[in-house]
């Protein structure tokens, strides 16, 4: 993990914030900020505690009009002490105040930010609602980095859009960089009734070239087009997506393809991806360029920041050439 600029962080616990205001997308919901969420929203998130003994982590995804599905971990929440094997996905819905989930030999009621499972008999265990934060939210740029956007400046960037202080899909970054690491901070919106790449879907496309997709994929496998992949060319080696609403960060390292004189590719580009902190690539190949990026060649294009008509957000951009 050399290659990787800066320490890996921890994932810490914190308490959610409100952001920016509601959208719409082709005619579906599309919430940016957590006031305006409907009431199944509140279930929403990540649980951890006990389960006869043994430490267990949940991820609850909201499926709209009251219906959900959830990931029960064996050790904890990805990232913070799930052993990356044991996964049971469940289906529930809400009744009022009460979400019940169930499985096999158990059931899970979930009110109040607590889940308590119980068998036919008694309550077996209960698992208390966290918000995580990453632990490179928030991040300094480091020493010989340059920022791209703070919240004001949008010099750098062509097409940008700005909404209380956040940069919107659709920039794209006028200067160019060979080697990088980039770091940048995303938030992706609240979309119950939407599904699959229809829900909080963008991605930073590294020279215009290479996406690492962005899309709310928690409590997902973690797939070739989920968050965190190098689309459709390679999973993320654990999903470290948050809840919708939650600011993520990605840390990213490129290596630029090498070309020869006669502009024939002798050695492919590679990536680190850290999400959320979190090492998700470790200096992988990129045998070619990802879905709709821009043929391969030896001079280097903008990144840019895809817009897939849902309104993910950035903050905290910056960069720091190789």
């Amino acid at each position: 993990m050399n290659r990787i600029l800066g320490g890996i962080g921890f994932v810490m616990f914190c308490s959610m914030s409100t952001w920016t205001s509601a959208f719409a997308d082709s005619g579906e919901s599309a919430v940016t900020k957590v006031s305006d969420a409907d009431q199944d929203f509140s279930f929403m998130g990540e649980y951890m505690g006990k389960v006869d003994g043994q430490l267990n982590g949940l991820q609850v995804i909201a499926r709209g009009d009251g219906q959900y599905q959830a990931s029960l971990l064996d050790g904890g929440l990805p990232g913070s002490g799930w052993d990356r094997q044991g996964r049971r996905v469940l289906e529930g819905s809400r009744d009022g105040s009460t979400l019940m989930l169930r499985e096999d030999g158990f059931v899970i009621e979930i009110n109040d930010g607590k889940a308590v499972f119980r068998n036919d008999q008694e309550e077996i265990g209960s698992l208390n609602k966290v918000s995580r934060r990453s632990a490179h939210a928030g991040l300094p740029p480091v020493p010989g980095a340059v920022v791209l956007f703070d919240g004001t400046d949008t010099s750098a960037f062509d097409n940008p859009r700005v909404v209380d202080g956040l940069l919107q899909v659709g920039a794209d970054l006028k200067p160019t960089f060979r080697n990088y690491h980039l770091h940048v901070e995303f938030l992706v919106p609240y979309m119950p009734d939407s599904q699959s790449q229809a829900r909080g879907n963008s991605g930073v496309y590294l020279q215009s070239r290479y996406e690492i997709q962005i899309l709310d994929s928690f409590g997902l496998e973690g797939v070739y087009n989920e968050c965190g992949a190098l689309y459709k060319q390679r999973r993320p080696d654990l999903n470290m997506a948050f809840p919708p609403l939650s600011w993520q960060t990605y840390d990213i390292t490129f290596y630029a393809p090498k070309f020869n004189a006669r502009c024939k590719k002798v050695a492919n580009a590679r990536v680190t991806v850290l999400h959320n902190g979190v090492p998700i690539h470790d200096y992988v190949r990129i045998k070619s360029k990802t879905g709709a990026g821009k043929p391969e060649g030896p001079i280097p294009l903008p990144i840019r920041f895809q817009d897939h008509s849902n309104p993910v957000q950035f903050r905290n951009i910056w960069i720091k050439p190789l």
